[in-house]
C-alpha cells in the first residue's frame, strides 16, 4: 500500500476525531455558559434586593415610561416604577414557584412511579393508565382549572404546577425501576429473603435518585414558563405582585403605544434563565448517561 493511500484511509479517522473535538469544546462552551448565567440570576436575586434599598412598589408618575438610561437602565413602567428592580424581583418569585413546583412534582412522581414499578401487576397497569389519562388533558388547561379553585397566590400556582406536571417523572422513575429489578443483586436480595420494602428501600430507590433529582432540574425551566403563562391569563399570582408573567401582562399596553422596554426585559428575565438552567441539566444527563452521551458525540 502507497503513502497516499495510507494517507487516505487515515483521513476520514482525523476528521471522525477533529469532528468530535469540535462537539465536545462547543459543549464545554455551552456549560460554562449557563453556569455563569445562572450564578449571576442567583445572585441577583439574593444581592440586587438588600443592595438597592429602594421600595420596587414605589410609584413616581413623573418619571413614567421613560426609556431605558444611567438612572434607569431598564427604564420604567407605566407608573414610574423601575423596571430593573421589578425584573429581579419577579425573577425571585418565579424561580420560587419553579424551584418549589418541581420538587413537589419530583416528590409526587417519585413516589408513585417507584410504587407502580416495585409491585407491578394490577398496581403497576391502574397507576399508568391513571397517568395516561391525566396526560390526555392539556397541562395549562388543567393548571387554570386548579388555580380557578382558590384565591390568586403564589402557593395555589405552586399546587397547580406541581399536580400537573408529575406525570413525566413517574414515568422516568417507573422506567428506571423495571430497569433495576432485573438486575443481578436485586436477584440476589430477593433469594436471600429480602422483603419487598427492604429491595425498594436498599436496591431500588437509590438507583431512581440521579435520574429524579435531573427530572427536577428540568422541570424548573418548564414550572417559570408554566407560572409565567398563567399570570400573564390573570389567573396565577395578583397583578400587583411583581412576576415576570405579571409584568409582561401588565405592559400589553405600553407595547402597542410604541414602548418597547416594559416587554423586552421581563420576556429576556424568563428566557436567559430557563435556557441556562436547561443548558446545565442538559449536560447533567449527558454525565450520568453515557450511552447518550457517545451517541452525542458522533
Amino acid at each position: 500500500m502507497t503513502d497516499a493511500e495510507v494517507e487516505t484511509e487515515r483521513r476520514p479517522e482525523a476528521q471522525w476525531r477533529s469532528h468530535g473535538t469540535d462537539r465536545g469544546s462547543t459543549r464545554a462552551l455551552r456549560v460554562r455558559t449557563s453556569a455563569v448565567l445562572v450564578t449571576a440570576t442567583v445572585l441577583a436575586v439574593l444581592l440586587v434586593p438588600p443592595l438597592a434599598q429602594l421600595d420596587q412598589q414605589a410609584v413616581d408618575l413623573a418619571a413614567k415610561l421613560q426609556p431605558p438610561s444611567w438612572a434607569h437602565p431598564f427604564g420604567t413602567d407605566d407608573v414610574g416604577r423601575d423596571l430593573l428592580l421589578r425584573c429581579v424581583y419577579g425573577l425571585r418569585v418565579s424561580l420560587l414557584v419553579g424551584v418549589a413546583a418541581a420538587l413537589t412534582a419530583t416528590v409526587v412522581g417519585t413516589a408513585v412511579g417507584a410504587t407502580a414499578g416495585a409491585l407491578g401487576g394490577w398496581v403497576d397497569r391502574g397507576v399508568m393508565r391513571v397517568v395516561d389519562t391525566v396526560s390526555s388533558v392539556p397541562h395549562l388547561l388543567l393548571g387554570i382549572f386548579i388555580v380557578a379553585m382558590f384565591r390568586p397566590g403564589v402557593w395555589p400556582v405552586v399546587v397547580s404546577v406541581a399536580l400537573t406536571h408529575w406525570l413525566s417523572p413517574a414515568r422516568i422513575v417507573r422506567a428506571e425501576v423495571l430497569s433495576l429489578r432485573s438486575r443481578p443483586y436485586v436477584d440476589a436480595a430477593v433469594s436471600g429473603g429480602a422483603s419487598r420494602w427492604r429491595v425498594a428501600v436498599r436496591h431500588l430507590l437509590p438507583g431512581v435518585l440521579p435520574q429524579a433529582a435531573l427530572a427536577a432540574v428540568l422541570m424548573v425551566p418548564h414550572a417559570m414558563w408554566h407560572e409565567s403563562a398563567l399570570s400573564f391569563l390573570g389567573l396565577g399570582l395578583p397583578t400587583h405582585t411583581a412576576s415576570l408573567g405579571t409584568l409582561i401582562q401588565s405592559a400589553r399596553g405600553s407595547l402597542l403605544a410604541g414602548q418597547w422596554w416594559p416587554t423586552l426585559f421581563p420576556g429576556l428575565f424568563i428566557i436567559v434563565p430557563t435556557l441556562a438552567i436547561a443548558g446545565l441539566a442538559g449536560a447533567w444527563r449527558e454525565r450520568i448517561n453515557p450511552r447518550r452521551r457517545s451517541e452525542l458525540m458522533l
